[in-house]
């Protein structure tokens, strides 16, 4: 006796989508799983940021009051002007991008080639751009005094400008010795000194009656509180240190987070558009060597148009979340 198999299939076939299930090659779905996958990783990220800042939304950073610089205007506060540039850089990059698909679909070898040059040097531009931007951020640009407590005490003059550290303090007959590996107690490292002591901040301060503290704390028309000159004589009593800038520790601009979020973000932001970038090199180099053209087909700009689209798209909602709202 022997034993019937029977097999399930559909008209006699296992597999109805044929080479290219939904009118899409391999290569194109591919790279929309990838995109689909990292565009929930960025939801994620942004996500944690939005939960951080309501959390703490008294003493969150005004990135009005952050971004301020721009190139080659030293001392004029241009709020978000620099951003905004920059914003415009990657989109217009992908309108390039877009012209050179639309190029690779009519077999036109040199405009795609112009197309893709000019893509990649937007990508470098925004980079440029964003480590400039990153320097900036972390270099400071006025100080401020962290208390033992945590929080950040601005200064600024009656009209509520910023006034920076170098302004008005106080230069001190006292030595300050860099803590070094090789110097100190234990072999231990310290933290690079910061431009002026506390000791001499708070003198500076004291013999300048017209500057006045800001906390960190946001008022109801949400704007920085500004201290009396009593009440800031007395926040000063809990100065702990000198904060220019910011890093993973310490933030002159208010919140740490607000500098982890910024840094891990756009960092990973920036390392896709470095990708895309290195991307678009090999694809600008394989267009000129007439490999698309052997092959008559230019998928593979489509394909990397699709990532760069993607690039352009998640900065638009980190530029709006992290700088606009």
């Amino acid at each position: 006796m022997g034993a019937t198999v029977t097999t399930t299939a559909t008209n006699g076939k296992t597999w109805e989508g044929g080479n290219e299930p939904m009118g899409a090659s391999y290569g194109k779905m591919m790279m929309w799983f990838f995109i689909v996958s990292d565009a929930l990783t960025f939801s994620g990220f942004l996500a944690a940021y939005g939960f951080s800042r309501f959390k703490f939304i008294e003493t969150w950073p005004i990135a009005d009051e952050v971004f301020t610089h721009f190139p080659f205007l030293h001392g004029v506060e241009a709020p978000m002007y620099y951003v905004a540039l920059m914003t415009f850089i990657l989109i217009f990059s992908s309108v390039t991008m877009v012209l050179a698909v639309d190029a690779g679909h009519k077999l036109q070898k040199t405009k795609v080639a112009v197309y893709m040059l000019l893509t990649v040097v937007g990508g470098l531009i925004f980079l440029g751009s964003q480590a400039w931007e990153w320097k900036n951020f972390i270099q400071g640009s006025h100080g401020a005094i962290e208390t033992k407590g945590g929080s950040i005490l601005q200064f600024v003059n009656k009209s509520g400008e910023r006034v920076a550290l170098a302004d008005f303090a106080a230069h001190l007959p006292k030595d300050r010795v860099q803590k070094e590996a090789n110097l100190g107690i234990w072999f231990e490292g310290g933290e690079t000194l910061p431009t002026y002591s506390v000791e001499e901040v708070v003198e500076g301060f004291k013999a300048n009656p017209d500057i006045l503290i800001r906390s960190e704390y946001l008022t109801k028309d949400k704007k920085k509180t500004v201290l009396s000159r009593e009440e800031s004589l007395e926040r000063l009593k809990e100065a702990k240190m000198v904060v220019e800038g910011a890093n993973l520790k310490h933030n002159e601009y208010g919140h740490k987070l607000f500098a982890n979020f910024f840094f891990f973000i756009t960092g990973f932001h920036g390392f896709h558009v470095f990708s895309g970038v290195v991307i678009n090199i090999l694809i600008f180099f394989n267009v000129i060597l007439g490999t698309y053209e052997k092959r008559r087909s230019y998928e593979m700009v489509e394909k990397v148009g699709l990532y760069w689209h993607f690039v352009d798209l998640v900065w638009v909602f980190v530029f709006t979340f992290f700088y606009l709202v």
